[in-house]
């Protein structure tokens, strides 16, 4: 009689000391990929905008306040010009683009990212967005940490589950890395990539998670994103947040849908290289007199939260927002929408505060901002939970405000819901060349 054959390495489970390993090495590759990008985009913001030296501007929106018109616009050319050519010529030389959910295998088989090409990828979306696009920078190091982690899972030869759960491990701790957000960059992999909560995954997202955030505090800082003031639970807050989460949530789901067309119709080919020329010059021009604009959207996050916008400025920044992020999505630019949309929820709630503000029992702006902020990224994105904890770990809000940030995000998905049952879904995202740039699933 025959041996029985070998378990195929496909269904056997790694050992729990090499899938341990993998998860160490994956923390560490992603959190230096993380740390260097991060590096990356400060030094050429300091370059485009002429701040960072000692006695001037330290953060990207005092910069770009502080810049001439002249090099405001000509950053923005700048930014047009690498995004057209550099994806045209990655197109056009380039292998294919897979995106995360497909080399994780959510929305079939996994396939492998070409590294060359995605790591051209990463570095277009960080020059782009430090000059000033106004997507995010979250989707570059996610790409980075999971095409570091495919090589880890395959020289450690893991099994193809396990290789499946470390590359989503690589991506989330490319988030966590440059947000210090180890439990958002968990519950990113669980909720988003895996959609699963077993012990493996579990253990592989918690650690991997905390060594990526850890890695970069040697050069970063142990810090976190926005600076708040005081914030109260009162009852016209919590009153607020059961009234306002739907209208964010009907509002999270027009912009999705416009997002959708937007990336639908992106430009092609070499006709990218003219829309960008186009579109990103315009974003210049508007930055002369908007200096909030250009960049993810940090900037305007924390005016908001210090409630330092009216309600005239915060609706224009709002729309202005709006039009400069489908305006890039449509001349083809890559990025990520996750700091962009939590900005367009506090914007949206700062303008929604206010109006309250005129005839109801008054509310802190910079409080409904968070809430806004949170219940936006977390319908827009389709990730509540993650969204949850990326907007505690970013403010490390008091535990007291996580009852009305919960009711705001609530009443978000339930108004999201019924939109999306009425109205139809989104428009799918079918850009091949750009993937992570509209969905956080990838």
């Amino acid at each position: 009689m025959n041996a029985p054959a070998p378990p195929s390495p496909s269904t056997t489970p790694s050992s729990w000391p090499v899938l341990a390993i993998a998860v160490i090495g994956t923390g560490i590759l992603s959190g230096l990929g993380g740390t260097a990008l991060s590096l990356l985009l400060h030094m050429i913001q300091h370059l485009a905008y002429g701040y960072g030296q000692a006695g001037g501007p330290h953060n990207f929106l005092q910069g770009v306040s502080a810049a001439p018109a002249w090099r405001r616009i000509a950053a923005l050319c700048a930014a047009g010009l690498v995004a057209g050519v550099g994806w045209w010529a990655l197109g056009r030389f380039g292998q294919p683009l897979i995106s995360i959910a497909a080399s994780v295998g959510k929305t079939g088989p996994g396939k492998p990212m070409p590294p060359f090409s995605t790591l051209v990828h990463v570095l277009l979306q960080i020059v782009t967005v430090a000059l000033g696009s106004p997507l995010g920078r979250e989707v570059a190091p996610r790409e980075l940490g999971a095409v570091l982690a495919t090589a880890t899972g395959r020289v450690l030869r893991l099994a193809a589950d396990d290789r499946r759960i470390i590359i989503a491990c690589g991506a989330g701790a490319g988030l966590s890395a440059v947000y210090n957000v180890p439990l958002g960059g968990a519950l990113f992999i669980l909720e988003v990539l895996l959609a699963q909560v077993g012990q493996r995954a579990v253990m592989c997202a918690v650690g991997a998670s905390a060594i990526g955030a850890f890695v970069p505090w040697a050069v970063l800082g142990n810090v976190h994103q926005y600076e708040i003031g005081p914030m109260v639970v009162t009852p016209a807050v919590m009153l607020w947040a059961l009234c306002a989460g739907p209208v964010i949530g009907i509002g999270a789901h027009g912009v999705k849908r416009l997002a959708g067309v937007a990336q639908n119709r992106a430009a092609r080919g070499v006709g990218r290289i003219g829309w960008c020329l186009v579109v990103f010059p315009l974003m210049g021009v508007l930055t002369c007199f908007y200096p909030q604009l250009p960049g993810n959207g940090r900037g305007p996050m924390q005016l908001a939260l210090s409630a330092q916008l009216g309600m005239e400025l915060a609706a224009t920044l709002l729309v202005l927002k709006i039009v400069v992020i489908m305006g890039a999505l449509r001349a083809g630019a890559a990025g990520g929408l996750l700091t962009p949309s939590l900005t367009m929820g506090a914007l949206l709630a700062s303008v929604l505060a206010a109006g309250w503000n005129l005839w109801l029992p008054a509310v802190d702006v910079g409080t409904t901002a968070l809430l806004g902020g949170i219940a936006f990224l977390g319908t827009f994105m389709a990730m509540p939970l993650t969204a949850l904890a990326l907007g505690i770990e970013f403010t490390h809000v008091g535990h007291d405000m996580w009852v009305p940030i919960f009711l705001t995000s609530a009443g978000a998905l339930l108004a999201f819901r019924l939109c999306a049952r009425v109205g139809g879904s989104a428009p799918a995202q079918s850009r091949p060349h750009a993937p992570g740039s509209m969905s956080a699933r990838s």
